[in-house]
């Protein structure tokens, strides 16, 4: 049997695919980046204005671990880039093999 669908793109009842969509990736973000705290019924459950809240909170602390991570790995960046086409071998790290200080024996069956 189809399904009727209304001349209108309002919907009377339940929510628009949008807010959805919007809805489903809040609970997702919240339950998966709370640290555990959280389940999905709970954050279901919760009331707009404190799940909107929890939110923008996780958001902001993941941006500034972010901002925090990004300043910590352009300032002590040590990358050496080789062409390698023409490889430059003054630009290679002085990296010598040692071989290691103990020997392994096999097992006797």
């Amino acid at each position: 049997m189809g399904r009727l669908q209304s001349q209108s793109q309002q919907t009377f009842f339940g929510l628009t695919s949008k807010y959805r969509k919007s809805l489903f990736k809040q609970i997702h973000e919240i339950v998966y980046y709370g640290g555990g705290g959280y389940d999905w019924h709970t954050v279901y459950g919760m009331p707009i204005w404190l799940r909107k809240f929890t939110y923008s909170s996780i958001v902001e602390i993941k941006q500034q671990e972010s901002d925090a991570q990004n300043g910590v790995t352009s300032s002590q960046s040590n990358t050496t880039s080789i062409d390698l086409d023409n490889p430059d071998k003054s630009k290679l790290p002085n990296t010598k093999i040692t071989p290691p200080n103990y020997v392994t024996r096999t097992s006797k069956k």
